[in-house]
């Protein structure tokens, strides 16, 4: 802490960040008989940008593949373990928030799982690079001092020593596109989990889903009954200020005005906001999966009450015979008409169909007209990458 107030004591008379720590730094090593001799060495032919984007590109890697990445693994195995533990458990669909054919709530958790790891998938292949080419990119100072060396190698080796992949074509910085594709990769695995979060928030408004309680707690001021969805509101908040932060870097970084303008640094210092709340938003989402209790009577309810689903197979088996005008059929009887078991029952049984459709027909009901949703729950894995870390080299 002393050796950094000092550098900020410096920087105060230089106004000049990395100049105050190559000042403290010569301060430092004067005592030190080897280093001594070499103190105009510190810095040699580097320009601020050479300093900063190693520091910069160090600490998004660290930062995504020490905190970042463990986080979005933790929460995508929560959402493959509520696709497991559901693969089979029959739930009514919406669209247009209007009754649809029906799935199960393990599939519906799965399609988000796979998402989630697909985008995770693209977040770790951007590589994330750096450059030590001095003050435009072409090593200038570097050959007016000792011409005969092979400067591009040497900065690539270095480079590379540090764990980041080399960028040799650069001005006096590194033109920051890698940046913009990883805040861009990152707003879409966020915009994926508010899709996620909002879906929860409805299935729990749905009483698809209860909440576990802990003593003490108030969900209302006002309201003693009320247990709301808070942590995915929560999520949901977090990831959209997380995305207008990287929204802004992933637009901005990428420009600079001919060889290098500032605009650039003050916008670097904020990336920890937008990988901040992105956190902040995957901690909530965990936090609200483990309160998540599936109400299997509610969901049985309402697909008891929605037999109008069933005209899709009727009318799809219909197509299969050659009954003319299926789909004509099964809207005279099915839109804006309440449909019973008994009501369906009636309307295949007066089928001209074969005797196996038939019955095949008339054993279907909301609960296990489902398609294939239990097999792709039941195969996640299959689609689940989490490999680690960010690309380096």
């Amino acid at each position: 802490m002393d050796d950094a107030l000092e550098v900020k004591n410096i920087e105060k008379v230089t106004n000049h960040d990395v100049k105050a720590v190559e000042y403290f730094l010569k301060k430092k090593c004067q005592s030190h008989p080897e280093i001594a001799k070499v103190l105009e060495f510190f810095h040699f032919a580097c320009t601020s940008e050479d300093i900063n984007n190693l520091a910069h590109a160090l600490m998004l890697k660290e930062a995504m593949n020490g905190v970042v990445f463990p986080v979005m693994d933790k929460l995508i195995k929560a959402i493959c373990k509520l696709a497991e533990d559901n693969a089979s458990t029959p739930m009514l669909s919406r669209t247009h928030g209007q009754p649809a054919s029906p799935t199960t709530l393990g599939k519906e958790m799965a399609v988000f799982a796979a998402r989630l790891s697909e985008q995770r998938h693209e977040i770790s292949q951007v590589k994330i690079k750096g450059k030590f080419a001095g003050a435009v990119g072409n090593y200038n100072a570097h050959f007016s001092a000792y011409p005969s060396v092979n400067w591009p190698l040497i900065a690539k080796e270095f480079v590379e020593s540090l764990g980041l992949c080399f960028n040799p074509y650069v001005t006096q910085i590194e033109p920051h596109d890698y940046m913009a594709r990883l805040f861009h990769a990152i707003i879409v695995f966020n915009t994926i989990l508010i899709d996620f979060d909002r879906d929860i928030w409805g299935y729990v408004s749905l009483a698809y889903f209860k909440q576990t309680t802990k003593a003490g707690e108030i969900g209302s001021s006002t309201m003693p009954h009320k247990v709301n969805p808070i942590d995915f509101e929560n999520s949901e908040g977090n990831l959209g200020k997380a995305n207008g932060n990287l929204s802004h870097l992933g637009e901005k970084l990428p420009v600079s005005r001919w060889q290098r303008d500032l605009t650039d640094s003050t916008v670097l210092r904020n990336m920890g906001e937008g990988l901040g709340h992105s956190l902040l938003a995957y901690k909530s989402a965990l936090q609200g999966i483990a309160k998540l209790q599936v109400n299997e009577t509610r969901l049985s309810e309402d697909l008891n009450q929605s037999w109008e689903v069933l005209a899709e197979p009727i009318q799809t088996v219909m197509r299969r015979y050659s009954v003319p005008e299926p789909y004509e059929k099964l809207k005279e009887l099915t839109r804006g008409r309440a449909v019973t078991k008994d009501s369906i029952k009636e309307f295949i049984e007066g089928l001209e169909l074969p005797k196996e459709a038939k019955d095949y027909l008339l054993e279907l009901t909301p609960h296990t007209y489902v398609g294939a949703a239990i097999e792709l729950s039941k195969t996640l894995d299959n689609a689940i990458s989490l490999v680690n870390g960010v690309t380096t080299l």
